[in-house]
């Protein structure tokens, strides 16, 4: 055979090479593709059980909760359990008026928002205002630092520190009292306010802040009236956070307000709230499945409630006020 001459056979063998190779290819990329969205797959499902975790979390407290309270609910009318003005289910005559606690639990709340929602706001408008970027890098990191340190060395402080000084001011002042654990509540809870506000205040757009200096204002001017109203939601989320730290805080008012229950709404009064007293019943004195022992359900059945209307409130409030930039 000639140089020059080709068979068909030889033809169609050479002609057959880039279509099984193009064949190979679209064959590997069709796996690789398979392989990747399994892949992918696998991720996300992944991190829809991690998402998850915390709804399979809360839905099991929620059925703990409920679940005991129905016990404790078949002995105590819940008609005396929301109007009796008397807690002392330990007592040979119980009583069971959760108003009690929610009275102590409610005054402590008040006094520390009365101190962290001021400060904290006046401090978050400073750090996004008025502070230079080194100052800002330092006063922030350092007033974080306060939500680190153990809540219940914050109850000895105000038993031993702030206590003793409020005395001096007000003499008739009992050794454990509401006024003073809700002052270090509140300190407490500053940085919770502070960090989220100022976030949310650093995150309004500057042709907002350039359009107030335009027309003339100064920057307090431009902070209160323009930067505020319009990094509202996210403050109001800030305060609501607060509000819920400050209702669920345990140990500073196990230690320094004296678990004394109490139907008052005096500060300068020692009270009993909802978390000291969960504290003081399960430490394991009562026998369990007893009404005492069942109380502990039930009073956190209601400070569960009382959290989720500040947290639907919370989220009305962002809903409401929320701008989009």
């Amino acid at each position: 055979m000639s140089a020059t001459s080709a068979t068909p056979d030889d033809v169609m063998n050479v002609t057959s090479v880039p279509a099984l190779s193009g064949a190979a290819k679209l064959a590997e990329y069709a796996a690789s593709k398979a392989k990747r969205q399994r892949r992918e797959k696998a991720i996300e499902l992944v991190l829809l059980a991690a998402a998850c975790v915390s709804v399979f979390t809360t839905l099991g407290i929620v059925y703990v909760l409920v679940k005991e309270s129905l016990v404790f609910f078949q002995a105590v009318s819940i008609v005396d359990f929301l109007t009796d003005t008397q807690w002392t289910p330990l007592f040979s005559d119980a009583h069971f008026g959760i108003g009690v606690l929610l009275s102590g639990t409610l005054t402590s709340s008040v006094v520390a928002l009365l101190i962290a929602i001021p400060l904290g706001t006046v401090i978050a408008i400073y750090l996004s205002e008025f502070a230079g970027h080194k100052t800002r890098e330092t006063l922030k990191p350092m007033l974080e630092l306060l939500s680190g340190i153990p809540t219940i060395i914050y109850g000895y402080f105000a038993l031993l520190f702030v206590t003793p000084l409020l005395q001096k001011v007000f003499p008739e002042l009992p050794g454990f009292n509401v006024l003073s654990a809700g002052i270090v509540m509140g300190i407490m809870i500053i940085p919770y306010i502070s960090s989220l506000s100022e976030d949310a205040m650093r995150s309004v757009p500057m042709s907002l802040r350039e359009g107030s200096y335009a027309m003339g204002a100064t920057r307090l001017q431009t902070a209160v009236t323009v930067v505020v109203p319009a990094a509202l939601s996210g403050i109001a989320a800030a305060y609501i956070l607060g509000i819920s730290r400050a209702v669920g805080e345990t140990m500073i008012l196990a230690v320094a307000a004296g678990m004394q229950p109490n139907l008052t709404l005096d500060p300068t009064q020692p009270a009993a709230t909802i978390t000291s007293y969960i504290v003081q019943v399960a430490l394991g004195d009562l026998p369990h499945g007893s009404i005492g022992y069942q109380t502990i359900f039930a009073a956190g059945l209601t400070l569960m409630a009382v959290t989720l209307v500040f947290n639907l409130a919370g989220y009305w409030l962002r809903r409401r006020f929320r701008e989009a930039y």
